[in-house]
């Protein structure tokens, strides 16, 4: 899709944050969670406090994918000390890509993507990982196509709902 240009996040555009990261995650997983489930996450995990903590950390990145001034998606990522859980320094997290429900189809994703890779191999990183829940297929068959192999799970909660995500990882080539 043309003219969507990928723009750093700076801490000033928390409210964008806010609202991109609110709806996106809202139009993924509303068919699938319960409501009170939903609305404890989107609260926490959205918050203004953590929201700000995490864009004023220097091992995380966030980036929008704006259509003329409207943002339509966001990738973050993370680095050593700032990884969910591996906190390994030789590689790169992929935390969130999440994109508007319709611009699904439209390779804004995949435009996210390919700014992870090309952050991973500026690090000169070993390898990207992730966790992608296991009830959605879309998300593991795009990591899947673009070379990601299922390494482990872990277990990742939602309000009171404790889901299994699959972990997958794409080493990089040197």
């Amino acid at each position: 899709m043309e003219n969507i240009i990928l723009k750093r996040v700076n801490p000033e555009d928390l409210a964008q944050l806010q609202q991109i990261g609110r709806q996106t995650f809202l139009e993924t997983f509303v068919a699938s969670n319960s409501e009170e489930n939903m609305t404890t996450y989107l609260a926490e995990g959205f918050s203004t406090e953590k929201l700000s903590t995490e864009l004023h950390d220097r091992h995380s990145e966030f980036y929008f994918a704006c259509l003329g001034e409207k943002v339509i998606g966001y990738l973050k990522v993370n680095f050593g000390p700032s990884q969910t859980e591996l906190k390994d320094d030789k590689s790169l997290e992929i935390e969130r890509i999440y994109v508007l429900k319709e611009f699904h189809g439209q390779q804004v994703g995949q435009m996210l993507y390919d700014k992870a890779i090309q952050i991973a191999k500026k690090q000169r990183a070993d390898y990207v990982w992730l966790g992608v829940w296991e009830h959605n297929p879309r998300a593991i068959q795009f990591y899947k196509k673009n070379g990601f192999v299922e390494f482990d799970r872990h277990i990742f909660v939602l309000g009171n709902d404790a889901q299994t995500d699959i972990m997958m990882k794409l080493k990089m080539n040197g």
